[in-house]
């Protein structure tokens, strides 16, 4: 995605927050974020909002802290939510292509790693405030889904902090059957290592399609080097759907009822019970 839709994106994905957090009101249960009400959606968001406007507009280029969360409720709590949404974009809008500041994930440059940050923070917070209302989610498109899908596995888990751990190697395999997008996902002692493929690629059909059982002998190595790859090889577990019930569905915003599983479902639950990204 460019920049300029990750930002008509992130612009059209706060609106579309305040106005299921209005509608709900900030008493509201939040179904996907247990233990929290809409008051504490908004909070939260907007306390992010504000402290990634500050480090755009700002150029801060070391970790700078947070203004915290506001003590503030009903209609003001909504005001101040939506005006640091809107400064957000702005902020966004008016930065330097060759804007430098901290950032603390890989991306091609400070301004593509915001704009692309705050548009996935802001979209599955949208899905918190829209799942309070008990009705269907705004729709995410393909694409915008599949970015989000990249940034959490090869970025978000790629990470130290990542708590998706075993002590038996597991692999599990992402497929977006709307897409050519597949991932594969490694997850050992170490922080998880995911690779994306195409479905076009035959090494990563690694399943067998009448079990769901994987192929031990699909995949396992470069034949031109005979190092293994790390894209390919059995999976012990395959999560496949469209690019936007896998990107809710990782992100536990969704059940894994919403995609379809083959394979051991232990690897599937190591995800979600361990998966949670936390301020």
């Amino acid at each position: 995605m460019e920049i300029t839709q990750y930002i008509a994106s992130l612009s059209e994905e706060g609106r579309l927050l305040a106005a299921a957090a209005e509608q709900a009101g900030p008493g509201a249960s939040v179904p996907t974020c247990p233990g929290w009400q809409i008051r504490h959606l908004l909070r939260h968001t907007g306390m992010v909002h504000r402290w990634a406007a500050e480090l755009v507009a700002e150029g801060h280029t070391t970790p700078h802290p947070d203004g915290g969360e506001p003590d503030l409720d009903g209609t003001a709590l909504l005001d101040w939510f939506r005006e640091g949404h809107d400064h957000l974009v702005r902020s966004l809008e008016a930065a330097p292509t060759g804007l430098e500041c901290w950032t603390f994930l890989p991306a091609p440059s400070p301004l593509a790693f915001w704009s692309r940050r705050q548009l996935h923070e802001t979209t599955v917070h949208r899905a918190d405030a829209e799942s309070a209302l008990g009705g269907p989610l705004s729709p995410v498109d393909a694409d915008r889904a599949v970015d989000g899908i990249d940034e959490l596995l090869t970025g978000f888990h790629a990470r130290p902090k990542s708590r998706v751990r075993s002590s038996t190697p597991r692999t599990l395999r992402v497929r977006a059957v709307d897409t050519d997008a597949v991932w594969t996902v490694r997850i050992s002692e170490e922080p998880p290592q995911a690779v994306r493929t195409s479905a076009a690629d035959p090494g990563t059909d690694t399943t067998d399609p009448g079990t769901g059982a994987a192929d031990p002998g699909a995949g396992a190595a470069d034949p031109g080097t005979g190092a293994a790859d790390p894209g390919a090889g059995a999976a012990d577990c395959e999560l496949s759907g469209t690019a936007e019930g896998l990107y809710l569905a990782l992100w536990n915003r969704l059940p894994l009822t919403a995609v379809t599983l083959r394979g051991d479902r232990s690897v599937a639950r190591l995800w979600t019970d361990n998966s949670a990204v936390t301020w």
